[in-house]
């Protein structure tokens, strides 16, 4: 009997998101994690501020870490406010992290981070995905692609 596909995960309020990961990568496997967060932080993403764009995760031991991710200060935070560049610690089960770094090691994939959002009960999630780099002729498709699926629905618009 097939395994039942795992069903989309439930956000509900997305913070930041990383639109160049899809282009600069072929996404091989999603995780949901949670992210360890301090209160300012929590505050400042929860106002929409925060961004992802050019960060990356690692293992670490048996930890995995948000790298380069930026969640500015909270501006009500005074001396409680938090740094806005640090390493955050990313909240998974053994058994993922083992294939993550199985596959980071092994295979030479890379760990990315796709989006950072809140689920419908209000915790903060950070979707991370193994990725292996696009070279420069595999993007060159994916632009061609892009534009061909444009033109075809700006056609099908038209003949209508």
């Amino acid at each position: 009997m097939a395994r039942p596909r795992p069903t989309e995960f439930d956000k509900k309020k997305v913070v930041a998101e990383n639109r160049r990961a899809r282009f600069d990568y072929f996404i091989d496997q999603v995780f949901e994690a949670g992210i360890v967060l301090t209160g300012t932080e929590v505050k400042s993403l929860r106002f929409g501020e925060g961004s992802i764009a050019e960060s990356y995760a690692e293992v670490k031991g048996d930890e995995v870490w948000l790298v380069n991710s930026n969640v500015p200060e909270f501006s009500h935070g005074n001396r409680y406010n938090h740094e806005p560049k640090r390493p955050r610690k990313l909240l998974l089960k053994q058994r993922e992290i083992a294939r993550m770094h199985g596959a980071v090691a092994r295979e030479g994939m890379t760990l990315v981070p796709l989006s950072i959002y809140f689920n419908g009960k209000g915790r903060a999630k950070v979707e991370l995905a193994l990725a292996r780099g696009k070279k420069a002729h595999d993007k060159r498709e994916t632009i061609k692609e892009r534009d061909w699926k444009r033109e075809q629905s700006r056609l099908l618009r038209e003949h209508r």
